[in-house]
């Protein structure tokens, strides 16, 4: 009799402590989203807003409108259904792009045969998340314009402060009457690690493909493969970025299909970008966010009201590094092996404008504070002839100054 009377004590236990377990994995799930959408957010280049939210102890679902904060072109609606279990939640879900008024007035009528479904993991323990997403095969059709996209998928997966990215394609081709553009494979690999509003962060991308073909009446081109690695630093004192193109063969393959025209490596640093300023901008462009609304991320004038912040960004005197250009040419046997750096004069920053930037005096004021050189070594005979120099220069140094351009001390001549 004593062992009966505890059954009933034990089940019932056992049921607080499930119940326990489920509402706990439901809170966490909801702490972690609400974390990770505020931390995307910190960036201030998109908006991500919760539109719905139905949390509940066994299931959750909602819908997520993602847009970009600098125009209003699109937005990208993501709904989710969410399982909770003891210990982990699945979920699941659409992907509905949308295009505002003008855009869908500009491009036509645009038709999507189906809309890709993505699933995900939440892990209740250890917080961390996995989302995977496999689309069908894509046509979308506009005006006798054909996109096609054959096995896309993407995987993300992290915690709060480290996410990671990786994303592939079988095939991407775009048709417009006789013109074709096929590219594929593709591989994109990315990691974003951050600490709270984007205060210090480091995003680092790696993106391949392994053939780009165009195929026109007038052109026909082959490049394989396309490697490009860019790394995004803010620290305490400076936004900087880095940058890497690979270009492996590219072959004109009606006219000399077995002899690349060109291939090589370029490699540059973009540096001394003020980071207070830059955290002045995130700062901003979220508050801009908060007062917009789904169809409306931020109001117009918002580059007017930028400006200053933006101007301000450049105080530190930018610099570009052109530590590489290393570019070979098998079929017009030229090689090309330079490096550089050009620099932006901030001083008196009020005199120039980002708004009337499309001025044509004001370009010029722009392109009055840039100045640098770059060397190009053991340099051809037939370059220097080019360029109107004697045909024994084997050393070009190309100088900016105050935006305008010299070559071995002479006006670069119009080409």
């Amino acid at each position: 009799m004593r062992k009966e009377r505890l059954v009933v004590p034990i089940i019932a236990s056992l049921a607080a402590l499930w119940m326990a377990a489920q509402l706990l994995s439901s809170i966490l799930f909801e702490h972690s989203l609400r974390q990770a959408l505020n931390g995307l957010n910190a960036r201030g280049e998109w908006r991500m807003q919760r539109v719905e939210s139905h949390p509940g102890w066994l299931n959750s679902h909602g819908r997520i409108v993602i847009s970009p904060l600098l125009g209003r072109p699109w937005r990208l609606e993501v709904s989710y259904q969410a399982r909770h279990g003891l210990l982990s939640t699945e979920v699941e879900g659409a992907l509905l792009p949308r295009l505002d008024t003008q855009l869908q007035r500009a491009v036509g009528d645009v038709s999507v045969r189906s809309y890709p479904r993505w699933q995900g993991r939440y892990h209740t323990l250890g917080g961390r998340t996995e989302l995977r997403l496999a689309l069908a095969p894509l046509i979308v059709e506009q005006n006798g314009r054909q996109l096609n996209v054959r096995g896309a998928r993407m995987r993300i997966e992290g915690v709060y402060g480290d996410w990671r990215l990786n994303a592939s394609l079988d095939q991407l081709t775009f048709t417009d009457r006789d013109a074709s553009l096929q590219i594929g494979p593709v591989e994109l690999k990315s990691r974003y690690t951050y600490i709270e509003d984007a205060y210090h962060f480091n995003q680092r991308d790696h993106l391949h493909i392994s053939t780009l073909s165009l195929a026109h009446p007038d052109l026909d081109l082959n490049v394989e493969p396309i490697d490009v690695h860019s790394e995004m630093h803010l620290d305490e004192r400076e936004l900087s970025v880095t940058g890497e193109l690979v270009m492996g063969d590219t072959l004109l393959t009606e006219e000399a299909p077995d002899t690349s025209i060109l291939r090589g490596r370029i490699a540059a640093e973009l540096s001394r970008i003020n980071a207070d300023s830059v955290r002045q901008i995130f700062a901003k462009l979220r508050q801009e966010a908060a007062w917009g609304d789904t169809s409306m991320p931020v109001a117009d004038g918002l580059l007017t009201r930028l400006e200053p912040l933006l101007l301000n960004a450049l105080q530190d005197f930018p610099r570009l590094d052109i530590t590489t250009i290393n570019l070979e040419s098998p079929l017009l046997e030229i090689n090309v092996s330079a490096e550089g750096a050009l620099f932006f004069d901030a001083r008196d920053l009020q005199e120039l404008s980002i708004v009337h930037a499309d001025n044509e005096a004001m370009q010029a004021r722009w392109r009055s504070r840039l100045d640098g050189d770059i060397t190009w070594n053991d340099a051809p005979s037939v370059a220097a002839l080019w360029l109107g120099l004697p045909i024994g220069t084997r050393s070009l140094t190309f100088d900016l100054i105050a935006g305008s351009w010299r070559v071995n001390g002479r006006p670069l001549p119009e080409f």
